[in-house]
């Protein structure tokens, strides 16, 4: 049966924040043996509406003039906190009877004003998570998640996150490998899992470290699987072991061992999804030990064993051994 997916856009939201998930959606179709979605693009009026890069979008359905579809998501952007409270309020009227809701980015705000996240968790941009919290306090706002729901309302955070998020519901819809041949299609790097950071860790440590520190570890980020120890970088600033690992305490909140540890981490993970080489393997590769430990370490901090990793996001399906 196919389901309608409605898109919001207005006046100055995100372009990619539309037409990512969008493309999700419709080469869903594009990979099924007949049509799974129906795609609206609905504004408050039909016709134009110019996004914040400048490009317009033509939307083919006004909000009042349309029944309710399957889905309907609402884009971000700096143009949803000028949103009316007319429009707010029928975005209100219209998700209450929408079997599934859910926003992009800064279109959280819309669900906020509309009284839809009160009691839930919801994430949006990074930059936008503190004014979530303090202008809605009844929310309870997770900042680093890429993508959650709560209560039947799905939140994503900033842009391509909207992609991830999209996925997800195909894959709820009709099951990992459809959402698995789709990500392979738009040439996607990695499906990610909502409960992930919105940041990697390599682009985390550079945000937070300076100096020194920072060209270290942007050195280190070049390579991330050569032989590093907490010895041998604190050698490669000059500095003392001891005041190395107080230096990278301070700035990272973390000890060198596990900076490292996360690194090889999230190139194991691309490993699981983008190759058949067994679990010993990749260990073996991405310096983590053994089998059993790469699993303790994936379960530790992913909540999820390789296996079930694999099956869910790898290109191919083997056997883990």
């Amino acid at each position: 049966m196919t389901q309608t997916i409605d898109l919001f856009a207005y006046t100055d939201c995100q372009l990619l924040d539309v037409s990512g998930p969008w493309q999700v959606f419709a080469s869903a179709n594009d990979e099924a043996a007949a049509p799974l979605y129906r795609l609206r693009l609905l504004a408050a009026t039909a016709g134009p509406v110019r996004t914040n890069s400048g490009m317009s979008l033509i939307a083919t359905h006004a909000l009042a003039e349309t029944t309710p579809g399957d889905t309907l998501l609402i884009a971000g952007g700096h143009g949803v906190h000028a949103l009316g409270d007319t429009i707010v309020q029928a975005l209100g009227e219209r998700a209450r009877s929408t079997p599934r809701v859910g926003s992009v980015c800064t279109g959280a705000f819309a669900l906020a004003r509309a009284g839809l996240l009160e009691g839930r968790r919801a994430t949006t941009h990074w930059r936008q998570a503190q004014r979530l919290a303090a202008e809605f306090p009844g929310i309870r706002v997770s900042a680093e998640a890429l993508y959650l729901e709560s209560g039947g309302i799905h939140t994503s955070a900033g842009v391509t996150a909207g992609i991830d998020l999209a996925l997800a519901l195909v894959a709820r819809d009709h099951g990992d490998a459809l959402a698995g041949r789709v990500a392979r299609e738009l040439v996607m790097f990695l499906h990610r899992p909502g409960d992930q950071a919105q940041f990697s860790e390599g682009l985390r440590c550079q945000l937070a470290s300076q100096g020194r520190l920072r060209r270290l570890i942007d050195e280190v980020l070049t390579n991330p699987l050569q032989a590093w120890d907490s010895e041998t970088l604190a050698a490669r600033m000059a500095v003392t072991p001891r005041h190395f690992q107080r230096l990278f305490r301070q700035q990272l909140q973390m000890t060198p061992g596990e900076f490292l540890t996360r690194l090889r981490l999230e190139s194991a993970r691309r490993s699981l999804a983008e190759s058949d080489a067994s679990l010993s393997r990749i260990a073996e590769h991405c310096r983590l030990g053994s089998s059993e430990q790469l699993r303790r370490l994936f379960q530790r901090h992913y909540g999820l064993a390789p296996s079930v990793y694999r099956a869910r996001f790898g290109h191919r399906q083997p056997e883990v051994s």
